[in-house]
């Protein structure tokens, strides 16, 4: 069995930080979403994985290399542009061969892995496999229709008016029978190959698909939102470890993991909470569901359910929350301003103000 991890989208909703950065590397608890999924992937036996890249391929090739750090062996897969999951199998035929495979959204989180899908996925061997998940507003994901046996009876991406509350979840399971699916459909109205046209055209033509109703942890973290949510989720699981300096006026409470080469100073730490090598936290307060990478600074501030990336610091700021702060930010208090009122007055005005 393979993988394929889709890994060429452009981020947009993730701007500005995927200006600069794969959407796929940006880190959770200080560790690249992508990471994740690479680490699920090997943990289910899979060793051989094509990884599909577009505009950012170089970033992902210097992240992953060869794939050896996590137990696989990679290849990358160049996709001129992002026209679809469907189009992503499309391209990937010569290296998935006749294999089975399973394909994982690069920038999608599932907690507890996929080894016992996986199991499960090669003792039944359906055509296809899809994982579902209830959402609040199902329109901005592919939506699956089940019939009262609980067997998928229609598939549509994206629908204005969707059927069910229940989503598809980033990881897909094959038989070589989809790639005849995907050389069968045409572009939708978005232009791109939909692996849900190629999912109803299995449906439609016979082809055994089930699901499974995921009741763990899933989210796609291509808003900051869901970035920050995963962030805490990941936390939560945290192993404590103490590599760096803490002083004896700096108050740890709850689960926190200082990197090596980091130094704490008359701070107040509340877990869980990550830091990562050689970054400095002076005279602040880091709050619960904080990720500081490698390299930052923290000067005379506080901060909480936040996610700050590599050689930023934060100076002087009385309160950051709820933030996804990129790499080599500076973050310091606005210079004063003066308090006056600049007015433009007619003939006999009469003017209120209070002081």
């Amino acid at each position: 069995m393979k993988a394929l991890v889709l890994s060429g989208g452009a981020g947009t909703r993730l701007r500005p930080i995927t200006h600069t950065s794969a959407k796929q590397l940006v880190p959770v608890a200080n560790k690249p979403v992508l990471f994740y999924g690479l680490e699920s992937i090997a943990a289910a036996g899979i060793r051989e994985v094509g990884i599909i890249v577009g505009d950012t391929a170089a970033e992902i090739r210097a992240a992953v290399g060869d794939g050896s750090r996590f137990g696989l062996d990679v290849t990358y897969l160049p996709q001129a542009a992002p026209l679809g999951l469907a189009h992503a199998v499309l391209i990937a035929r010569d290296f998935l061969a006749d294999d089975d495979f399973v394909m994982y959204l690069g920038d999608n989180f599932v907690v507890g892995g996929i080894t016992d899908l996986v199991d499960d996925f090669r003792a039944t061997r359906p055509d296809a496999r899809i994982l579902l998940t209830k959402v609040p507003d199902p329109r901005a994901f592919g939506v699956a229709e089940l019939d009262v046996e609980g067997r998928v009876v229609r598939l549509e991406e994206k629908p204005p008016s969707p059927r069910s509350d229940l989503a598809l979840v980033g990881v897909y399971l094959f038989t070589p029978a989809v790639h005849q699916a995907v050389r069968a459909i045409a572009p939708s109205a978005r232009g791109e190959l939909e692996i849900t046209d190629a999912l109803q055209w299995l449906i439609d033509h016979r082809h055994p698909v089930t699901s499974t109703i995921v009741s763990g942890y899933w989210k796609d973290t291509g808003n900051v939102a869901d970035m920050l949510e995963v962030n805490r989720s990941v936390l939560e699981l945290l192993t404590p470890a103490d590599e760096g300096t803490v002083d004896a006026a700096t108050e740890i409470i709850g689960r926190v993991r200082i990197g090596p080469g980091a130094t704490v100073h008359g701070s107040r730490i509340v877990g869980p909470v990550t830091i990562g090598a050689r970054t400095t936290i002076t005279n602040s307060y880091v709050g619960p569901s904080t990720s500081i990478a490698e390299d930052c600074r923290i000067t005379d501030s506080e901060i909480e359910y936040s996610i700050v990336l590599s050689g930023s610091s934060v100076h002087g700021v009385g309160r950051v929350e709820a933030s996804l702060i990129g790499r080599n930010v500076e973050i310091t208090p606005a210079p004063p301003i003066p308090a006056a009122h600049r007015l433009v007055l007619g003939d006999h005005s009469k003017v209120q103000i209070s002081s």
